[in-house]
């Protein structure tokens, strides 16, 4: 099965175009190398896929025949992720929230302005 079908079957990304995407964009490699979307994934091959600032490693055990459930995800994959890079991507996502709240949504435009104004930028 091509690498980009692979990870939109064991549901690594969300849909095919995003895992094509990132296929070409080097963010998803076989055993250590950079890769096209349309290599083959073989039984005991290792994957690696970068979210943000984390490298995510999982062993393939298997090749499903179409896109699994998520219940059915550990039949086929193994994640072998070191804990520091599960660590990373945690901090990655706290920082993200304080940002913003979640549903907020974009700033008023008061709010806009009090921060313009905070900054001096008026």
């Amino acid at each position: 099965m091509r690498i980009d079908k692979f990870t939109w079957c064991v549901r690594l990304t969300k849909t095919r175009a995003i895992a094509a995407e990132s296929v070409s964009k080097g963010k998803v490699k076989l055993n250590d190398q950079t890769v096209k979307s349309s290599k083959e994934v073989l039984e005991g091959d290792v994957i690696s896929f970068q979210k943000h600032n984390a490298i995510f490693q999982y062993e393939v055990l298997s090749i499903p025949k179409s896109r699994l459930g998520a219940k059915l995800v550990s039949e086929y994959l193994t994640d072998t992720t070191a804990p520091e890079e599960v660590e990373k991507f945690r901090v990655y996502q706290a920082n993200q929230s304080t940002y913003r709240e979640n549903g907020k949504g974009k700033p008023s435009t008061k709010n806009r302005r009090d921060l313009r104004k905070f900054l001096g930028e008026d």
